[in-house]
């Protein structure tokens, strides 16, 4: 992992990752920053792994038997899983609470079913999410009898706990976001996206070779951008599967595609 030494590494008392932006940090109205040695860098590398045989898995984040203290999330942001599930098997039914869990299936099918009564097969096109609140359990499988699953696991902090317990689905057809960001969570559900119980949006992309995309990280807000396929050069900074790249400063990420790829990017609160 890469740092920038004027920015401070930190834990608040939530046990959440941020970087403390030195003194100069733009405010609102000011000009943003383009120093690309303002972000942090999580190298695939360096996550945790946990190899099932059935099941390989990657952690960005604490998780499971995997424990770093550097890494315990960013902001409402506690786990992104990088899931492998072999044909035919998958997670049998266990509980949750207090956590927004969203599916987000690069490769195959995932079967999900839960206590709500909710059950449905998610493909590429679809997008699920899943409130805990006061407790839910679910089952997640591999329905194919010869391709793997892959898939990205992602659960957000929720901002009010014990809510009543909820599932919501929608589409994310590949055209909706070839060379754009395409908005696929949110609070209340703003422009088509899924709903969750925090200040995160999360924006999708499949970018094709030599296409180019901005952001602007607006000041107060937090940005994570996680490689799930491909490889992507991130405001300078050149990034492969499995990579991702933080900032907690105002500024402008520039993406350009080294090759086919597909990431998820995450503006924060």
């Amino acid at each position: 992992m890469e740092v920038n030494r004027r920015n401070a590494l930190s834990l608040t008392t939530a046990g959440l990752i941020h970087i403390a932006a030195h003194p100069g940090t733009a405010l609102a109205g000011e000009q943003v920053n383009h120093n690309t040695t303002d972000f942090l860098v999580r190298s695939a590398a360096e996550r945790g792994h946990t190899d099932l045989g059935w099941l390989k898995s990657y952690h960005s984040f604490s998780f499971g038997g995997y424990h770093d203290q550097r890494h315990m999330g960013f902001r409402s942001l506690r786990v992104i899983n990088d899931d492998q599930i072999a044909a035919g098997r998958g997670f049998p039914t266990h509980p949750h609470r207090n956590m927004e869990i969203i599916s987000y299936v690069l490769e195959g099918a995932l079967q999900h079913k839960d206590s709500t009564g909710k059950g449905s097969n998610i493909t590429p096109d679809d997008i699920q999410m899943m409130s805990a609140g006061t407790g839910i359990t679910h089952s997640e499988y591999n329905p194919s009898r010869t391709a793997r699953n892959h898939f990205l696991q992602i659960w957000i902090r929720p901002s009010m706990r014990g809510v009543q317990p909820r599932y919501s689905d929608g589409k994310v057809k590949t055209e909706d976001k070839r060379n754009q960001w395409k908005q696929i969570v949110g609070p209340e559900g703003r422009k088509g996206s899924v709903s969750v119980y925090q200040d995160a949006n999360i924006f999708a992309t499949q970018l094709e070779s030599g296409q180019r995309l901005d952001y602007t990280v607006e000041s107060g807000r937090h940005s994570w951008l996680q490689v799930a396929r491909g490889a992507l050069t991130v405001s300078g900074t050149k990034l492969q599967a499995g990579d991702a790249i933080a900032t907690s400063r105002a500024t402008h990420l520039h993406v350009v595609a080294d090759k086919l790829s597909d990431a998820l990017l995450f503006d924060l609160g």
